[in-house]
């Protein structure tokens, strides 16, 4: 799909303000949709909204089509009449620039007990939208609500842990234990039901607004997931659980034994035989609640590195083809036109560009990428086509100011580069980076909040080689200067984004 020439932020939503600990679907995410539309953004790009399980990663989700608990907000409960004033008011004391997720967990999941207590005395009307909800998504709800109330009864232990007859799915086993947690499976459907009316009206404000949302796909599911216990026939795993093939990258320059990601592949000829229904399902259901689907590890639909499931690096692994036009035909025969940015960095071959262009998919430019002697030369701005999307910095970077920052000092060629492309001799070379970026011929710029903010590297969200501590950054509106949103409502209406003649109103840009 070609999209229309359009600005937006990068901002996971447990990186908004507000008094609970973490960024939640509550008055401040309307607040934050409220600036994108002051400063002329058209996008929000959410990254994953799934529950995460160890890590705290949106990109190890429990599920490929639950989302996220720790994301609702208590505020809306209150509103709701699920929780009472005193009960949102007696918070821990918690950091406002920092997500302590330990802490967060404890908290919300004794609130969300406090509501469901209420919600099963007084549904409040909302008996009937809970059950249409739970009818409409029975296709994964019932099994992930299984899933995390059978996870919650053993203390969180991965589900090939559990009792044999658990792991297998014996028919006599699940049908004793739904009914011996009957309470607790009704509580995960009530919770998931809480979050997505939530988002529901996040996302019809934004779309009010003009603001349309953009959410990620992980190419591959986690391990310790409702989407693997309940569909082992679909994934590289034996009925016990055991891995027999598993994903990563091979070696390369920035490692000699690869990259052993450990996540199950899909077993494709069998997913070719009921023309893809589990993508279908997955698809369907994020068109339902996002506008534009974000596809992470986009060459992997077109060739994966297959590891052997016992190997204990990615240096044995091999590739395998993969049957990424037949996939997206399906697709594109169910839902037509298809909503995909691919993410396409690293060493991408002809064939995965084949694929790409073959859908029209505009892929991804990262301009921290492009400068220096080992620059590639493909994220320099003068190479862009119109069908892409340009971004300073993704959430696996640090933030520009800190890149720069930092090249200056240890990569001097970088940063000289860098000053002569841009012909720029001041020190703010994140502004000069998000401008070039809106002046690009890409239809599409994309900049992380950090970068709006020009922040350094306490502000980074992800460091992929990192053990811990990631995924914690959050925004004060403190740190947003008065004129910001002008600024940017100057950028887009500079460089047209949207085009002229789509803006029904303009403001004073002098």
């Amino acid at each position: 799909m070609i999209f229309e020439r359009n600005a937006g932020i990068l901002l996971h939503p447990t990186s908004l303000p507000g008094k609970f600990g973490i960024g939640d679907l509550g008055p401040e995410a309307f607040n934050f949709i409220n600036f994108l539309e002051h400063a002329g953004q058209k996008l929000w790009q959410v990254l994953p909204l799934g529950p995460t399980g160890y890590g705290d990663s949106p990109y190890q989700c429990l599920s490929a089509f639950a989302g996220n608990p720790l994301l609702i907000s208590p505020e809306k409960l209150f509103e709701d009449g699920f929780l009472t004033k005193e009960q949102i008011d007696k918070t821990p004391e918690l950091n406002p620039y920092q997500v302590d997720f330990g802490k967060i967990i404890n908290y919300k999941k004794e609130l969300f007990l406090q509501a469901f207590n209420a919600f099963k005395i007084n549904s409040k009307g909302l008996k009937e939208e809970f059950e249409n909800f739970s009818n409409e998504q029975t296709d994964w709800l019932e099994d992930f609500s299984f899933f995390m109330a059978l996870k919650d009864f053993h203390s969180g232990t991965p589900w090939n842990k559990w009792e044999k007859g658990l792991v297998e799915r014996e028919q006599g086993i699940m049908k004793e234990w739904r009914g011996k947690l009957s309470d607790q499976i009704l509580y995960q459907k009530f919770i998931q039901f809480i979050f997505f009316k939530q988002w529901k009206e996040v996302k019809i404000y934004a779309n009010k607004k003009g603001i349309k949302i953009i959410g990620d796909v992980p190419i591959f599911i986690a391990y310790d997931s409702a989407d693997l216990w309940a569909n082992k026939e679909l994934f590289t795993v034996d009925k016990s659980g055991k891995l027999q093939s598993v994903a990563g990258v091979p070696p390369d320059y920035f490692s000699e034994t690869g990259q052993l990601w450990g996540n199950p592949l899909y077993k494709w000829e069998q997913m070719e035989k009921n023309d893809f229904e589990w993508w279908r399902r997955r698809v369907d259901t994020l068109l339902k609640f996002i506008d534009i689907i974000r596809i992470d590890h986009f060459r992997g639909f077109d060739a994966y590195w297959e590891i052997p499931g016992d190997a204990p690096n990615a240096i044995t692994g091999k590739w395998v083809k993969a049957p990424g036009e037949k996939l997206f035909n399906s697709l594109k025969n169910h839902f037509g036109e298809l909503p995909i940015i691919a993410e396409d960095l690293g060493v991408i071959t002809k064939s995965v560009e084949a694929l790409r262009d073959q859908f029209d998919f505009p892929g991804m430019k990262i301009l921290q990428f492009a400068f220096g002697t080992g620059m590639e030369n493909k994220f320099l701005p003068h190479n862009y086509i119109l069908n892409c999307c340009v971004y300073t910095g993704s959430h696996d970077n640090d933030t520009t100011r800190a890149y720069f920052e930092k090249a200056k000092e240890q990569d001097n060629d970088i940063f000289e580069h860098a000053r002569k492309y841009l012909a720029y001799d001041g020190n703010d070379f994140t502004a000069e980076l998000i401008r070039t970026a809106y002046a690009s011929v890409a239809n599409t710029v994309l900049i992380p909040m950090q970068d709006i903010l020009n922040l350094g590297s306490e502000a980074r969200m992800n460091f992929p080689s990192k053990l811990g501590g990631n995924w914690s950054w959050r925004f004060t509106w403190d740190q947003v200067q008065p004129e910001l949103a002008n600024y940017y409502k100057y950028l887009s209406l500079l460089y047209e984004r949207p085009p002229k003649h789509k803006l029904e109103t303009e403001i004073d840009v002098q």
